[in-house]
């Protein structure tokens, strides 16, 4: 018993790989869930493409998260234009969260909302019609309104953008190209973003606008923060701009350039697409080899895609077979792409799941290929099974057009054959096929006129919607610039009014220092004249002085004259110590004003006594007078007024001070007095003016606008015959 549990044990073990080999579609499948999320910030990604191998496809929603029909085995295709694509083999149904590194596109979810605000079911009817893009047009362009009435009359630029740009991939999956122009246009307009613009730089292409799409690639070329998909997308679009103007030359160095990145970046759906199109490049340019070295190449890198790139791209390069005739090569390839078909759960492969779409790929589309290749050898008979097989495959789809063409062709082969009845009855069928088509288009008229009507006005509440957006945006735009030229004006009034003050205060500057630096120019002006005066005043008194010493030498007098001269050089010592001060101690004054009567009386002992006298209490020391201020007066008062006296006079100088702050000194002689001196000068002395009086009164002068009147000087006749002489100075202090 033993042994018979052992043997089957190791029979069960033999057969393990065989049944591990049983096609996917008989393996269980189940319900995987799972996220698409930012690594660095774990931010939800929404409106990813998530696809399995086995044609499975659904995209994430508002929260990142998918669920999608596989089975272990499975390749998990994960998909996006704003992040390298990324692939995953399913082992089992748990959950898989797949994390993008360095993600920052313009779509990303901003972490999960609050229930029932504006943004979230903005971003909940967009991912709603992105669900139903591909399926059913109505209910997609319904959504995308519905997310633009949510953000109101002032909403976010970029939501804006991003509900436009979807709407644009809406027309353009659905052929609209102008309207997906349109859309694209005015969601640029709203917020600029890399990916819209590759999306209408794309749909100009399909356009067949080449130009208006070189226009908006080119200054891409510039940015350098695209993602590696993006710069790739930007060089396949650029390649595909030159190739539809007939530069085949730039346009397939772009291409090679956007190639190099899907290397580099291992890109591996776009390094198939990037060869295919070099491929096409050469073949249109005519230059065969080289385009089938890149179709051989494009074969092998879809080949590890899904099975549908793999039978897309084989088909192509049976296009290109065919357009060179080369029928056998053609065939074996469609054969192939067939049996391939054959294999998926679903007969329709590419872009869209509908029948009715063009550029979907079916059975009967490659059977009808199959047979129009043998048909173009002459091989009637092995045509006719693939036209049967194209015609009973295309009536289960109820594909009309394959049919009808199918069925045409089928009789049209019976007619070369020369089997007329079959000819006719295939005829027949050919015409029955034809009135039933005629009805659908009827009805698809009649459907398409109802379907333009809805899209016009789905179309016209979107641009009303956007129109009152603007308008709202017009007028809050226009109330922030009222404000800000209301508040600029205040600004610049307020630049006026302390432009104003700067100016004055500088006008005010600009014065005050021209009036300090006049005053300055005058000080210096009024200093040098004093300077001058006094230079002038120290040579007058010297000279005569030195007349004096001349008078006692003339005598014969030595020992008087020796005296003389040893006072005056004590005295002019004195004087040329103080000739370069403007003021002097009064002490300082009066004992230079002591020396020099001493001298004058020596000389004129017999002509006059003399008496200095200072009242008490008299604080002299306090006061100062400029020098040699004094001098000149006594000097007149004895040369002119007690020298010519016949009987001997007297000199008085007095000092009294009439308040603290001002001195009073009175010089008076009882001498001849003024007019009887002036009457007795000579005419040579009448012609000369006393430079000493002429100075002293010009120092006076100068003095008191310098210091405000210090100096104070009145001369009077001591008595009322005009006899003698009274000179009164008043000294203020500083």
């Amino acid at each position: 018993m033993k042994k018979l549990v052992c043997l089957i044990l190791l029979f069960l073990f033999a057969l393990a790989p065989a049944w591990s080999q049983v096609p996917e579609p008989m393996n269980k499948r189940f319900r995987l869930k799972g996220s698409v999320k930012a690594k660095e910030s774990s931010k939800p990604i929404s409106g990813v493409d998530v696809s399995t191998n086995s044609g499975a496809y659904t995209i994430t929603n508002a929260l990142g998260e998918f669920n999608i029909v596989a089975a272990a085995g499975d390749v998990l295709i994960v998909q996006s234009p704003d992040f390298e694509t990324v692939r995953y083999t399913i082992k089992d149904d748990e959950d898989i969260a797949v994390l993008v590194e360095g993600y920052d596109g313009d779509d990303k979810f901003m972490g999960v909302l609050k229930s029932g605000s504006s943004t979230s079911k903005h971003k909940m009817y967009l991912d709603s019609a992105l669900f139903y893009k591909r399926t059913d047009i109505e209910k997609s362009i319904d959504f995308i309104t519905q997310s633009i009435a949510q953000l109101g009359k002032r909403g976010n630029s970029a939501e804006l953008a991003r509900s436009l740009t979807a709407l644009g991939e809406v027309y353009q999956y659905h052929k609209q190209y102008d309207l997906a122009i349109t859309s694209f246009v005015d969601a640029l307009k709203a917020n600029k973003t890399i990916r819209t613009a590759l999306l209408l730089g794309r749909v100009y292409i399909l356009n067949g606008n080449y130009d208006a799409a070189e226009a908006e690639f080119l200054p891409l070329l510039k940015i350098r923060s695209m993602v590696p998909y993006q710069k790739v997308a930007l060089y396949e679009g650029l390649g595909d701009v030159y190739k539809g103007q007939g530069n085949i030359e730039q346009s397939v160095a772009y291409y090679e350039e956007g190639l190099k990145i899907a290397k580099k970046n291992q890109i591996a759906p776009k390094m198939a697409d990037l060869n295919s199109q070099i491929a096409d490049a050469y073949a249109k340019d005519n230059k065969n080899i080289e385009a089938e070295g890149f179709y051989k190449n494009s074969l092998e890198l879809a080949s590890r895609q899904a099975p549908k790139r793999s039978i897309q791209e084989k088909e192509k390069v049976a296009d290109y077979y065919n357009q060179a005739n080369r029928y056998p090569e053609e065939i074996q390839m469609r054969k192939n792409s067939l049996n391939e078909l054959k294999k998926l759960s679903e007969q329709k492969v590419a872009r869209a799941a509908s029948t009715s779409r063009p550029d979907s790929i079916t059975t009967q589309q490659i059977n009808y290929k199959i047979a129009n290749a043998y048909i173009a050898q002459d091989k009637l008979d092995e045509a006719i099974p693939y036209l049967e097989r194209s015609i009973v495959e295309a009536n289960v789809d109820n594909d009309l057009i394959v049919r009808k063409d199918a069925t045409r062709k089928l009789s049209e082969v019976y007619k070369y054959k020369g089997e007329f009845s079959k000819a006719l009855e295939t005829y027949k069928e050919y015409a029955s096929v034809v009135d039933t088509l005629y009805a659908r288009k009827e009805q698809e008229l009649s459907q398409a006129a109802r379907f333009n009507f809805e899209l016009s006005s789905k179309q016209n509440r979107i641009a009303g919607l956007e129109q009152e957006r603007e308008l709202s945006q017009s007028k809050y735009d226009l109330a922030l610039t009222q404000q800000e030229l209301f508040q600029n004006s205040n600004k610049m009034q307020r630049y006026v009014i302390y432009s104003l003050i700067i100016g004055l205060i500088l006008m005010a500057l600009a014065a005050f220092f021209f009036y300090r630096n006049n005053k300055q120019q005058k000080i210096s002006n009024n200093l040098l004249a004093l300077k001058s005066l006094r230079s002038q005043m120290n040579p007058h008194f010297i000279f005569n002085a030195l007349n004096s010493v001349n008078n006692y030498i003339a005598k014969s007098d030595e020992r008087s004259a020796n005296r003389y001269l040893s006072e005056f050089s004590t005295l002019m010592r004195s004087v040329l110590e103080n000739s370069e001060e403007d003021f002097i101690p009064m002490t300082k004054e009066l004992e230079l004003l002591e020396l020099y009567v001493k001298l004058e009386h020596s000389r004129f002992p017999e002509k006059f006594d003399y008496q200095i006298n200072i009242a008490e209490h008299v604080d002299v020391a306090s006061f100062q007078i400029p020098p040699m201020l004094l001098q000149p007066y006594i000097e007149n008062s004895i040369w002119h007024g007690l020298r010519y006296k016949d009987e001997k006079g007297f000199l008085h100088v007095d000092i009294t001070q009439k308040d603290k702050d001002t001195l009073k000194i009175v010089i008076k002689d009882n001498g001849i007095g003024r007019k009887k001196s002036a009457a007795l000068k000579t005419k040579n002395q009448k012609k000369q003016k006393s430079k000493g009086m002429g100075n002293i009164k010009k120092r006076v002068a100068i003095l008191n606008d310098m210091y405000k009147d210090k100096v104070d000087v009145y001369i009077a006749d001591l008595e009322s015959d005009g006899t003698g002489t009274q000179v009164t100075f008043t000294l203020k202090k500083d």
